[in-house]
């Protein structure tokens, strides 16, 4: 039998310990991936661009990016209330009774005390009677004759003595009659005041017992028993009769929607896929969105924010329908931008700030796809959507797990075992879990046999390829499509600028609904989506001399097989030259692997901000708030409320009181279509580089 990945070399062995300790204590250099060379170069503003913008930090406090989603009637989500009024729980009314208990005895004399919970003692036990006797029947003389026509009058004594006994019977008289056994099932309910359940046995004989909600009087019906009524008759906390699909906002703070999702699914014990979403939403920074979960009851949902860390669920609401991925109209966002300074320092900021702002609102920004797309390691994910479209399994496994400058720090000695070893099993000891596709394809790989030359074969490193989660995996694939879209719209700009050109690409029919083909499997920092089941065309010399199209009508289709290329050449040869170099055809996107094989989709070439505007802020200390949060709004509303206030107009923005602020921030507000990054606008708005780590964009991680 062949031995299964045997150990090819011991590690300790193989390496010079000296080699090791240098390893071990290598600087690594902070190399990430820039613009450049995911294809991002030009701007819209070119006269700004250099020594005309500004720079400055993002995201150094969680409040710095708010995102709140906007729903499909074009609304924006925000939290309007921390979840419904559950009322006190059993265990604080049990508290609160143990409180007042204790409160009756105190200064009393032990006689007093006795005496007292001997006056409870028979309280409760006349309670308890009353209760009894509620629970009997009233079986009138009518209803009697009716059931001594169809059961023998012993039969009708077993069935009365249940409410003493508790237990169970059956009847020996038979009844083989559908229509019969109809009248007695009925006439039982009837007559015991629906305190009795019956069913027929296989031998058509009957089968009676106490209902099990026999103590309370009241039969639910099946539309009641999902409902909750109050004391005051209100129905599910004000929120009317039960549907099928419960709404809900989510308010979280640095954590990703994913997580949020599957903690609500862990704690109401529901599988995931009951969990719905229109998109994911950033994990750095303060975000609203809406859920929707099948077959939801409010008062469950609700009671889950007393256990939520840095998230809350409120603005609950049943509907007649799901919520599914693309169902959204866009996103609102807030960010602040800190520390501001002009490129130019003999260049006032605020002067600066307010040409670029106008440069975005006339005009908008060139629709790239986001650095988000390319992943945060120092190897883009599109390089390793190449080896996937190239069929290359063994060269994505090797990329996947190699050595990098940039990687998770508890991943480092695992890739170094794998890069010393190619030992799968002793690789997957040291990789951490959260490392999902390197974790995925070592647990593969450590089950896999080795050939005659010790290597895994084609086979091995495609199922491990495979194993990875279908979102992960076909991430690589689009983020090479997002790579090459990037790279022909900016050698579109570069060749021709804001002009509409002959054979530039339109949409047939605005009217079809756009939908998230690439973002249903993509889990992506930014909520964005692109246009899936539409048909594109070319514009011809008359439509382009008409000015009937403007270059916001212009897009430009990802690689594909279900797309048409634009029928300017010099355009369709960029996408043909640049797929060659990485030995890949445009014209041939269809792949053996049904979900590696791309059809296409097609994507606006400019993103226009609405809603737009800013503010500059003067502050003192980096951990100063400067906007408040959609919780913070509703706690001060909340405060006013409790002094009998009148609820304020509270802005989001927060002026500094101190005279001496040297700092300036810029809170830029502004709302994006589902298609768009909001740091494709921030690029444009302050002319910078939003490479990770660069000078000119500090993100703050």
């Amino acid at each position: 039998m062949e031995e299964v990945n045997p150990v090819k070399r011991n590690l300790d062995e193989s390496v010079d310990p000296s080699k090791k300790l240098k390893l071990d204590q290598q600087i690594r250099a902070t190399k990430v991936v820039q613009e450049n060379e995911v294809g991002i170069t030009q701007y819209i503003n070119e006269a700004n661009r250099t020594g005309g913008g500004f720079f400055g930090t993002i995201k150094q406090r969680y409040s710095d990016f708010l995102v709140n989603e906007i729903d499909l009637n074009g609304q924006v989500v925000r939290l309007l209330d921390e979840g419904v009024n559950l009322g006190k729980t059993r265990k604080e009314k049990k508290l609160e009774k143990r409180q007042l208990e204790r409160a009756d005895l105190q200064n009393k004399t032990p006689e007093e005390i006795e005496q007292i919970k001997e006056t409870k003692k028979a309280e409760e036990e006349a309670k308890n009677t009353e209760e009894d006797s509620q629970s009997k029947y009233d079986l009138t003389d009518e209803n009697r004759a009716a059931l001594l026509e169809l059961i023998t009058d012993d039969e009708l004594k077993q069935i009365e003595e249940l409410f003493t006994t508790g237990s169970n019977m059956e009847t020996k008289t038979s009844f083989p009659e559908k229509q019969t056994r109809g009248k007695l099932h009925q006439l039982l309910r009837e007559s015991f005041q629906g305190k009795l359940e019956s069913v027929t046995s296989a031998e058509n004989t009957f089968r009676i017992a106490l209902a099990k909600n026999s103590k309370n009087p009241r039969r639910q019906n099946p539309q009641e028993s999902i409902n909750h009524v109050d004391e005051n008759g209100v129905v599910n906390y004000g929120l009317g009769p039960f549907k099928y699909f419960l709404h809900f906002t989510v308010y979280k703070e640095n954590r990703e929607t994913m997580e949020v999702a599957s903690t609500i699914s862990k704690f109401l014990r529901i599988p995931s896929k009951s969990i719905r979403y229109a998109g994911t939403k950033d994990r750095r920074g303060i975000t609203c969105q809406r859920f929707c979960i099948h077959r939801g009851k409010v008062a469950r949902v609700s009671s889950l924010n007393k256990g939520l860390k840095n998230a809350v669920l409120g603005g609950f609401a049943y509907e007649d329908k799901s919520l599914g991925l693309g169902d959204l109209n866009g996103n609102e966002f807030v960010i602040t931008i800190r520390d501001i300074k002009s490129f130019n320092p003999e260049e006032n900021v605020e002067d600066v700030v307010s040409k670029c702002f106008t440069s975005l609102k006339d005009k908008g920004y060139i629709n790239y796809y986001g650095m988000q797309r390319f992943g945060t390691f120092s190897i883009s994910t599109h390089v390793l959507g190449i080896y996937i479209l190239k069929e290359d399994w063994k060269g994505a496994v090797e990329l996947i797990l190699s050595e990098q400058e940039i990687v998770a720090p508890d991943s480092i000695e695992a890739r170094r075992i794998w890069a010393e070893t190619t030992n799968a099993s002793m690789a997957l000891k040291k990789m951490p879990r959260r490392c999902t596709a390197e974790h995925a394809i070592l647990s593969t790989l450590s089950k896999e046999p080795y050939d005659d030359d010790e290597n895994f074969s084609k086979q091995s490193y495609f199922k491990s390829i495979m194993a990875i989660p279908r979102n992960l995996r076909i991430m690589y694939a689009h983020a090479y499509q997002s790579y090459i879209w990037n790279l022909v719209v900016s050698k579109r700009f570069e060749l021709f600028g804001l002009e509409v050109q002959e054979g530039d690409l339109v949409i047939v029919d605005k009217e079809i609904k756009t939908g998230a083909n690439l973002e249903e499997d993509d889990d992506f920092e930014e909520d964005v989506a692109t246009d899936k089941y539409i048909r594109a065309r070319p514009l011809s010399k008359e439509e382009v001399e008409s000015g009937k199209y403007t270059i916001y009508d212009v897009v430009l289709p990802t690689p594909g097989f279900d797309i048409v290329y634009p029928s300017n050449k010099q355009l369709e040869q960029v996408y043909i030259d640049a797929m060659a170099k990485d030995g890949l055809d445009p014209h041939n996107m269809a792949r053996r692997v049904r979900e590696f094989s791309l059809a296409g989709s097609y994507r606006p070439i400019m993103g226009k901000p609405t809603n737009l505007s800013y503010d500059i802020v003067n502050y003192s200390e980096s951990t100063e708030s400067l906007v408040r949060t959609d919780l913070e709004i509703l706690h001060l509303k909340k405060e006013a409320e409790l002094k009998g206030e009148p609820i304020p107009d509270i802005s989001r923005v927060i002026e500094s009181s101190n005279a001496d602020a040297d700092k300036k921030a810029v809170v830029l507000r502004m709302q994006l279509g589902v298609s768009s990054y909001a740091t494709m606008a921030l690029r444009e708005f302050m002319k910078a580089d939003t490479s990770r780590l660069s000078e000119n964009l500090n993100v703050v991680e």
